[in-house]
């Protein structure tokens, strides 16, 4: 397996490709996926499925020009199906075009299998109501869109966010997985769970 990142859309959010040998999984193609298709077609992979972390524009933006170019179905959490609604999260409030229009299919929390791997869908609010991560033990990597950051948190600050929520999600969920689980943010660098529970400064106070 590999996973490589490709930086998407203005805000540069992170997308990430999980490849087998003949198949991949994107998550969360944030903006124009032109580059997630050139490595998909240079490497011969057929995309079986998109997976979104939460509905905020810039994690969704390149969802309809990618499903219709691989054909791939959308997963995510109903918890955010409200978002969709919002104006704010078309990208408007910050003067990027709306989010072009897409289907997608319900996927709940609990056990789930991508590319012949275990994959844990954990449910995760707080930057928003329905925000999910994708955890692969055998790969020892959680995708957490914008939950949790190197040194740092998501914002909570938008309609359906809440601090507190956030932060039991991080403890709860998170924090409870191995520490050598590579953590996979929507933005900037990844970082592991035992780096964050010794240093982010949201959560000095942790202990197990």
């Amino acid at each position: 397996m590999e996973v490589r990142t490709f930086p998407l859309g203005p805000l540069q959010t992170n997308c990430f490709v999980i490849a087998s040998d003949s198949e991949a999984v994107a998550i969360d193609p944030g903006g124009d996926p032109g580059s997630v298709l050139r490595f998909l077609e240079e490497r011969g992979l057929t995309l079986t499925h998109i997976l979104n972390t939460h509905f905020h524009f810039d994690h969704i933006h390149g969802n309809a020009a990618l499903t219709e170019a691989t054909s791939a179905p959308i997963l995510a959490s109903d918890g955010d199906a409200s978002l969709m609604q919002v104006e704010v999260f078309g990208g408007g409030f910050m003067g990027f075009p709306a989010v072009p229009k897409f289907e997608y299919q319900t996927i709940e929390s609990g056990p789930a299998s991508f590319l012949g791997e275990e994959c844990q869908v954990l449910a995760t609010p707080g930057h928003s109501p329905g925000s999910v991560s994708f955890y692969f033990p055998g790969l020892k990597r959680v995708f957490a869109g914008d939950l949790i950051f190197a040194r740092s948190i998501g914002r909570t600050d938008f309609p359906g966010g809440d601090m507190e929520t956030l932060l039991t999600s991080v403890r709860e969920k998170i924090f409870t997985l191995p520490e050598e689980t590579v953590i996979h943010s929507g933005h900037g660098a990844d970082t592991s769970v035992g780096e964050e529970k010794e240093h982010n400064p949201f959560f000095s106070s942790y202990s197990l």
